[in-house]
């Protein structure tokens, strides 16, 4: 198949660890490596978001990103695209006229929206995943939701108008049944990991001065709930916490999210205790999370999260809160413990207790990296994925193409 993956803001080229940057990025270019390697050809379509950027690039064999130039070609925070997701969509139109793809997969509401309605001008399969839904970030965030008003209503046209909606949790489906969206329209394939890079086999960062180390990592931004384990630090004594991710090492001073943070370590009296690495190249993470006793994962909400499944990857074990996509892929009692989001003492109560028992954290990593190889290697999503494609396009087949 030729198979057209549209990611408005989350480009497979990009730098991960900037506030729009993250999980989506590293899932649309594992996706497509993994449905290239079934010999599908893939196309990418993102937006030009630099003026220098070539019009297309070879990511891999089988995989090419095409930039479109849709707006200003500069960064721009993701929830101010939607004026030019109109623009975007007659830009796809044209490109598919041009290079029809057997089917389109979007990522992401205004991916959607630009894609629905060039997908139907042509006639063309579209199936959908949101990566996260504007009803759980207004429920959460509020007042500091700084989506567009039009995202709600822009989701429900998305997920009612798109052949199929491919969610990546139960959670998630669950929401999309709460706003009208039919269970019959939506199937569930997870996120991945690479399995390959995300190993127990490999080398490890140097410890520190402590007995424990933990470690959180991913995007600084209030929502991760990095604050939680900086406060439950005050109730583990022997225990460092490593924060990795946000700006580089250099501009981490400047940072918002890093100065709330230091000020909550401060007041708990754990400043000693607790390190900001800022963003690390990806091929530090792996060595990063196997010199972790524990990884905890603790935002106040979560679409999905990858971070658990690379800790599990390589037989660490997991503290997460209870939401979202850890639901499905944290075991509570077998590979990890889950918490209430918000909750220090939680938090503290099960790190505590996994730290005193070091053959229980052994089982809990064995059975993480097993539960990772059965269910979320990108070769499974793949297949998972394709299966969903072929569906549809089976639908969308005329009575004589089908026999």
């Amino acid at each position: 198949m030729h198979i057209a993956l549209v990611s408005e803001h989350a480009s497979p080229l990009a730098t991960l660890g900037g506030v729009d940057a993250g999980g989506q990025n590293v899932h649309v270019a594992a996706l497509a490596g993994a449905l290239a390697d079934r010999g599908h050809r893939v196309t990418v379509h993102t937006r030009r978001d630099a003026p220098a950027l070539p019009d297309r690039v070879a990511l891999r064999e089988g995989v090419e990103v095409h930039h479109v130039p849709a707006g200003p070609p500069e960064p721009v925070p993701k929830d101010r695209l939607l004026p030019y997701m109109e623009e975007f969509g007659r830009l796809l139109l044209r490109e598919w006229r041009a290079r029809t793809p057997d089917v389109v997969h979007s990522h992401y509401w205004m991916s959607g929206v630009a894609s629905l309605w060039a997908a139907r001008e042509l006639g063309l399969p579209l199936l959908h995943t949101f990566h996260a839904l504007g009803t759980v970030k207004r429920r959460h965030q509020r007042l500091a939701d700084t989506s567009p008003a039009e995202r709600i209503g822009c989701e429900i046209e998305v997920g009612l108008g798109c052949d199929r909606v491919v969610a990546t949790c139960r959670d998630e489906v669950a929401e999309l049944v709460r706003m009208g969206v039919p269970a019959a329209r939506i199937g569930v394939v997870p996120c991945g990991v690479d399995t390959d890079r995300f190993t127990p086999m490999g080398p490890a960062a140097p410890g520190g001065p402590h007995r424990h180390r933990l470690v959180q990592l991913g995007r600084l931004v209030p929502r991760k709930g990095a604050a939680a384990v900086v406060a439950a630090l005050a109730r583990l004594h022997g225990t460092e916490l490593l924060v990795v991710g946000g700006p580089p090492a250099d501009r981490l001073d400047d940072d918002p999210e890093v100065r709330r943070l230091r000020g909550i370590a401060r007041d708990a009296g754990v400043a000693d205790r607790v390190r900001f690495t800022g963003g690390v190249d990806p091929g530090e993470v792996p060595p990063l999370l196997r010199s972790a006793d524990l990884v905890l994962c603790t935002p106040v909400y979560e679409p999905f999260g990858i971070v658990p499944l690379e800790a599990m990857a390589c037989a660490v074990p997991v503290v997460a809160t209870d939401v979202g996509g850890h639901r499905d892929s944290v075991a509570d009692g077998t590979t990890g413990r889950l918490v209430p989001p918000e909750d220090p003492d939680a938090v503290a109560a099960a790190v505590r207790e996994l730290l005193a028992a070091d053959g229980l954290r052994r089982r809990y990593g064995t059975a993480g990296r097993e539960r990772v190889l059965a269910h979320y290697t990108w070769s499974r999503v793949a297949d998972g994925v394709e299966a969903v494609h072929r569906q549809v396009l089976t639908a969308h087949a005329t009575p004589k193409e089908v026999a």
